[in-house]
């Protein structure tokens, strides 16, 4: 019997089939083990990101997640709420390992207890923050961008401050965390260093992107909805001013023909040769034909302590990028928002601490609606503002409830000069400094006294009136070292004082009181009263305030603007109603003013 030959040997059979030189045996074996492997692997890395193993350790769940309940990414409107990982890990794979990886360093602190008390955590809070701020910054907000992309914002549904802002973002590569600090957790922005702030919210050209054509879409139909809204409000208001004016019309000749029967009655009864004086005098502006002058709605709001120095300050005005890095104006973000903001602000609230209004006056308006009227004719401007009185509301930090027991109201109006920082952009807002009267920053009457060199040059008596940065050495903005904000006594030379007269850096300024005195003047290094023509009435009748001023183009006074056609000047406006003093009026944001040209808001038209 002959032996087989090793060649006609039987393999095993897991080797008798194969596939790309493999046993397929072997390959399944493989790959039912991968598959165990991988999902074990991938359900106890989802396990990592849950909320309940993130908040699992005393540290996170006392402190962190304390803050993070009741936040718009733990509970809101569309009832999805974000958890941690949502927030801290990325979606991706790959970036979802390396985050992982960086993570694990956090198990040393958990064992050596680096944040294991609160007094440990708050010492280290702000690192940790700037460490995720700086991850964020890095990767474009990748992880907001998951829920919150551009593509899907629709500027219908965001405020106008927002919607410029992300307009701003998209064009100039601004990214989410720039603006969005401390939305789920407490925003230590304002304990970090401006410097460190300033190079990290800084834009990123690689982050610039389109706009979205949905976005623009979006826009244009809010942009026309909001317009026929304003439009259909300010035929309610004319109907409104109509039946008002028409109620003191009736009143008024009701009261003459009540007067000229008592006259005539008088004359009858009066003894031969005797004559009635006849009144002498006029009302400014009688001889403009003010039903052919189209009104400008107005709406002035309550501005608190918000100075010049706060509106430029990102740790307490969230615009101030948008003001000082965009170029954006007051109006841009907030002219649809004056209501909420006064209102707001008049009832002790404002800025992102509620710091704006320290001693809210119970009752006081958050704004007051105003028409203005602008007309000029032989070579004089003519402006009237009407508007409800407010009624009373006293002051309860001030002895009678009145700060200004003479004069009920008020009236201011500003003129932009050139070459004043922002002026265009923010109007009068580049006048009041957090260290004028009954601003946080106020030296008082002492420290004014200790300063009489400059105290004198600015005639102070214990308050200091508004001024332009223009006439100081330097401004301080932020505050660093605990140093007061603004500049009162970083006074510059009269000569450089003198000059910025001469070249035109000044705030032109007309106020005219209840009794319808009037002051003319400008703002420099102090409120200045100049030699320039003026002439003002005031009256309340109907409940309804009537305030005229008049005064030539150009009155060749120093400190007077002189209007001229085909110039836009950027005004501002400003109510001291019920008696109000210093910062306590009602104001405008920027305002644009023209000779004869209806694109202005104001348009000063020829009679």
């Amino acid at each position: 019997m002959t032996q087989s030959d090793k060649t006609d040997q039987q393999k095993p059979k897991g080797r008798r089939y194969l596939l790309w030189g493999m046993p397929i045996v072997g390959i399944a074996a493989a790959f039912i083990a991968g598959i165990i492997f991988w999902g074990g692997f991938n359900t106890a890395m989802e396990a990592t990101n849950t909320k309940d193993f993130c908040i699992s350790c005393h540290e996170m769940e006392d402190f962190v997640y304390q803050e993070y309940k009741g936040t718009i990414h733990d509970v809101n409107r569309s009832g999805v709420g974000a958890v941690c990982s949502d927030c801290h890990v990325p979606k991706d794979w790959t970036h979802k390992m390396i985050r992982k990886v960086k993570a694990s360093k956090e198990l040393w602190g958990k064992l050596v207890g680096s944040i294991n008390t609160e007094e440990k955590f708050e010492a280290k809070r702000l690192h940790l923050a700037m460490n995720e701020w700086e991850r964020m910054k890095k990767t474009d907000s990748r992880e907001c961008r998951n829920c919150h992309h551009f593509d899907s914002m629709m500027p219908e549904f965001q405020k106008p401050r927002a919607r410029q802002q992300h307009l701003n973002a998209m064009e100039a590569g601004q990214t989410c965390i720039d603006c969005h600090k401390g939305i789920a957790h407490s925003d230590l922005r304002d304990r970090a260093d401006e410097a460190y702030l300033e190079e990290l919210e800084a834009p990123n050209p690689k982050f610039a992107r389109p706009i979205p054509a949905a976005y623009l879409e979006s826009l244009e139909r809010i942009t026309a909805k909001e317009a026929a809204e304003a439009e259909a409000k300010q035929a309610a208001d004319a109907a409104a001013r109509e039946r008002t004016q028409a109620q003191i019309a009736a009143a008024v000749e009701a009261a003459v023909a009540e007067e000229r029967a008592k006259a005539e009655a008088a004359a009858a009864d009066a003894p031969a040769g005797d004559a009635a004086a006849a009144p002498a005098g006029g009302t400014v502006g009688a001889d403009i034909d003010w039903a052919a002058v189209a009104p400008a709605n107005l709406t002035l709001f309550y501005p608190g302590q918000a100075s010049f120095e706060w509106v430029q300050n990102g740790k307490t005005h969230g615009g101030a990028r948008p003001l000082t890095k965009g170029g954006d104006a007051c109006t841009t973000c907030h002219a649809a928002e004056l209501e909420a903001i006064g209102t707001k602000i008049a009832a002790g609230g404002g800025g992102k601490k509620d710091e704006v209004e320290p001693t809210p006056i119970p009752g006081k308006p958050g704004i007051i609606g105003a028409t203005v009227q602008a007309a000029h004719k032989d070579g004089n401007l003519y402006v009237r503002m009407q508007w409800p009185d407010t009624g009373h509301n006293p002051v309860p930090f001030v002895d009678g409830g009145k700060m200004d027991p003479d004069n009920q109201v008020k009236v201011a109006m500003m003129i932009t000069g050139t070459d004043i920082e922002m002026g265009d952009q923010v109007g009068c807002w580049a006048t009041c400094h957090a260290d004028n009267t009954y601003m946080p920053f106020d030296p008082g009457a002492d420290a004014i006294a200790a300063n009489a060199d400059v105290a004198g040059r600015l005639q102070a008596e214990g308050t200091i009136t508004k001024y332009l940065s223009e006439s100081r050495t330097d401004i301080e903005l932020k505050g660093r070292g605990g140093k007061p904000l603004g500049g009162w006594d970083q006074l510059k030379s009269q000569e450089e004082i003198d000059q910025l007269l001469a070249d035109g850096t000044f705030m032109d300024l007309m106020r005219v009181y209840a009794d319808g005195s009037v002051t003319n003047g400008y703002l420099l290094e102090r409120r200045v009263q100049n030699e320039g023509e003026i002439a003002a009435s005031a009256e309340l009748s109907g409940g309804m305030w009537t305030v005229v001023f008049s005064r030539p183009l150009d009155t060749g006074a120093a400190g007077d603007i002189a209007l001229a056609p085909g110039q836009t000047y950027t005004v501002g406006f400003a109510i001291h109603d019920d008696y109000a003093a210093a910062r306590f009026h009602h104001v405008t944001l920027n305002t644009s003013l023209a000779l004869d040209d209806p694109a202005a808001a104001i348009n000063v038209s020829a009679q």
